[in-house]
Order: C-alpha cells, then structure tokens, then sequence
C-alpha cells in the first residue's frame, strides 16, 4: 500500500497545480468548464476508485492463479509449523478473499478484526471490500491485492500526466512573463549588469559612449580641480576638467583652473562622447576621458573615407550637431568630434539679439558644413552655418507682399540702423524710426512697404501704428 501511496502523490500535486493555475484569473475561474475536455486532464481529474468499480470482476479473480500467494500458503499447512505474526495475516487474508476459505483462518481473522467478516459473503459482494480497499487503507491486504491495484492505477492514472509534467519541466525560466518572443523590458538586476558591461567594454576595446553632463563638482580636499559628472545608469562617471574641455590658447590673465571650471560650467546640459579609463565597481564610479573620444571622431570622420574614397565629412554637406555651449552672440556645436563656434548671423536669416533666447545645450540643430582644413591632421579646423541648411524664406516669404500696402508684425531688434519689424513667413523689415518715439522690442506694430529688393533679398519701410507689447 506504500507504494500506491507514492504513485498517487503526483497526481495531487498536477492537480492543485492546475487549479492554482486556474484561479490566477477570476474571470475564467467563473466560467464553465466543457465536458468533454482534452484527453490529457480526464484521466487526473479521475478517482482510482472509480475507475476500479467499474472494471469486471475478473481483473480481481486474477491474482488467485498467481504462484506466490498459493506456494506460500501451501508451505504453511503443509509443514504445520507455527508462522510467524506477519505470516499468519497474510495467510489469513489471502484465505478470506478467496471463495472457499478455511475454518481456522476464518477463526484468526474474526479475533484479529471482526470489521472484516463481510468479505466472506458471495462473490458477487466483492463491491464491499472494493470500496473499503480504496476508501481506507487497510495495512493487512496481501500482496496480490496491491499488484493489481498498481497495475489498475498504472492503467487508467500513470500515464495521463505524463504531459503534465512535461508542460510543468518547460516552464519559462525568466520570472517576467513576456508579451512578445523575447522580453522587451529589462529588470534592474539586468540593467545594472548591461550598465557594467558597457562601462567595461568601452574600458578594454575604446568603445565611445554617450552621456550628459549632469553636475560639476570640486573635491574638498583639492578644490582647484574641477570634474564633469555623468550618470551611466547606477554607476557615476567622473571626467576632469582636463580631459572635458579643450583649452584656450589665451587664459587672459586668469587661472588656468577657473577658466576650465567656467566652460565646463558653460557646458551643463550637453550631451558628449567618452571612453571609459577605470572603474571601480565597489563604489560604483568610473573615470573616463572625453578629449580621447573626440579625437576617435574625428579620425573616423575627417580623416575617414567611403567606398568611393570620399571623405565623409566636406564643403557642402549637411550634418547634425549637437549644441554644447550658449552665449549671447552665438553658440559651440560638436560636430563628430570638433567643437565650432557659430556666430549669431549665421543661426537665423532674422536679426536676433540673443542666441541664449533661441538655443539651449543638450539641443540637435541641422548645420551645413561651409569649410574644412585638414592641412594639420592634428588640428582639424571647420566652419559651419545653420541658417544655411534650409532654405532661404526671403525667397518664398517676399512673394507675399507688395509695395504700397500694410502689414502687421513684431518688433525684434532695435539698433542703430533703425528698427526691424519681424512679418509673418521669417523675414524683417528695416523700418526707420518713427516720430512717436522708439517702440519697445516685441511691441505689435503696422508696417507700410515702401520698397524689396528680390536680388539681395531686401524689404523696407515705416511704421505707421504702435500697439502696446504682448
């Protein structure tokens, strides 16, 4: 009985699998389950019990031929010997399953059990001792019973989970459930590790990274050194003033220190290239090198060709560039590598005061290459425009108005030279100053066209009304 016990003992478990399973979705835990429901859940969902009453009474009538259970019974009354107590209770109820049982055994197994006299009723009531057999377990039965008990098992549960257990072996072993094939999102764990095998690879092979300055900091015990602070997911990458920014050939008098400090200050916000130089996975900082990253860029895409031989980067093309400095009369780009300096009359056609109002680091900006020197390959120079990567709107924009008529339009420079009036489609009119006084910058004012010039791309005229500023 020991060993129908361990057979069975893994079908409980599918079960209350499969109902825990089941029960993860209220939803379908309400909804009813169909009849006739895949081969592989009806044999588990079934009793032995069942499927022993309504097996023919042959299937228990076997176990009698057999040669064990008989050679041992005939050994014992044969000799006459006295067997011993586990000997006698097989005897006894190897004798009382059968149809014509001794007196004697009918007399021990009435002293043992009395319970037990119902099974020497007809065969035909074999029912009763069935239905005790597998209701409760009854140490005492022979065992001829058991083996074919095991072998009715075997056949109607054994062998129904099979599928279940290998459905339960190929469970996903990660513990997010996936929508797609493969898993989208990353856990931290993961992401932690994919930030350290980044730091890493960039240390061994130069691989160049991306980041964004974040902070300046000054270490207390040496406050004349300056470093750029970047986040690379946990871990804090830190690059001297030295290797962040390129100096100046001309300090002006200052502290070469307090002049680094400055435009790395100048530089919060932008986003830059490194390689990684050290790290330090303990503490979580890692030190890097941005001039280092530059200086791969710029041998990759000045001095770098196609298939053709081209080089990559020349006269004429259109780039993108990141902005990674701001003052009011113009900005600092990176393009791959090579920091430029765009003056303010070559960010818009408009006439613009401030660049700090327009642009900010960290922003992309579309600029066109206009010159490149690569007679010093170790001092590649460049310039740049970016109001000459798109199109002229004076072209477009002068075909709207005609000599002679009104329009209204926004105040966006006053100088020297008069007043400009921006109108609608990025072009200004230089108006001459009025007689009411200088109206103030972003004042609403109405302008009267007094003469274009389509050659060089030239409107003018007078203001003739001066609302009040917006």
């Amino acid at each position: 009985m020991a060993t129908k016990k361990q057979e069975t003992l893994p079908e409980e478990e599918i079960l209350q699998e499969a109902v825990l399973q089941t029960d993860v979705n209220p939803e379908l835990a309400e909804m009813p389950q169909p009849e006739n429901d895949s081969p592989d859940a009806e044999p588990s969902q079934t009793d032995p019990e069942d499927s022993l009453e309504g097996a023919p009474s042959e299937e228990f009538t076997d176990p009698r031929p057999e040669e064990e259970p008989d050679s041992q019974t005939d050994m014992e009354t044969n000799d006459g010997k006295p067997p011993s107590e586990p000997e006698e209770k097989i005897s006894s109820q190897t004798d009382t399953d059968s149809a014509g049982g001794d007196d004697s055994s009918g007399n021990a197994l009435g002293e043992e059990s009395p319970k037990e006299e119902p099974p020497q009723t007809e065969p035909e009531k074999v029912k009763k001792p069935r239905g005790r057999r597998k209701t409760q377990e009854n140490p005492s039965q022979s065992d001829t019973e058991a083996d074919s008990g095991e072998k009715n098992a075997s056949d109607d549960v054994e062998k129904a989970p099979k599928p279940k257990r290998k459905r339960a072996s190929a469970r996903p072993v990660s513990p997010v459930l996936a929508i797609d094939d493969q898993l989208s999102v990353e856990t931290d764990a993961e992401k932690a590790k994919n930030d350290l095998l980044d730091l890493l690879e960039s240390q061994k092979t130069g691989r160049i990274l991306t980041g964004t300055i974040q902070g300046v900091e000054r270490p207390e015990d040496n406050p004349s050194r300056s470093f750029a602070v970047i986040y690379h997911g946990e871990f804090k990458v830190i690059i001297p003033a030295e290797e962040a920014v390129e100096p100046p050939a001309d300090y002006r008098g200052r502290l070469p220190e307090d002049v680094l400090h400055y435009l790395l200050t100048k530089r919060l916000g932008a986003e830059v290239d490194y390689i990684v130089k050290g790290i330090d996975p303990a503490s979580g900082i890692a030190a890097a090198s941005r001039l280092d990253a530059m200086k791969a860029k710029r041998k990759q895409y000045y001095l770098g060709t196609d298939r053709d031989g081209n080089n990559l980067l020349y006269s004429g093309v259109c780039a993108e560039a990141r902005i990674v400095s701001v003052i009011r009369a113009g900005i600092f780009v990176d393009l791959f590598g090579l920091e430029i300096y765009i003056p303010l009359r070559e960010l818009s056609y408009q006439r613009w005061m401030d660049a700090a109002a327009h642009f900010q680091p960290g922003q992309r900006i579309l600029v066109k290459v206009l010159e490149v020197d690569r007679s010093d390959r170790n001092h590649i120079k460049a310039t740049a425009s970016v109001k000459q990567s798109g199109e002229n709107p004076y072209e477009k924009a002068l075909r709207r108005y005609s000599v002679g008529n009104r329009y209204v339009g926004t105040v966006s420079m006053v100088d020297t030279n008069g007043v400009f009036v921006a109108l609608d489609g990025g072009i200004d009119c230089l108006c001459s100053y009025p007689k009411r006084g200088r109206p103030p910058r972003g004042s609403r004012v109405t302008v009267r066209i007094l003469g274009i010039n389509h050659d060089s791309n030239r409107i003018w005229g007078a203001i003739t009304h001066i609302a009040a500023p917006r």
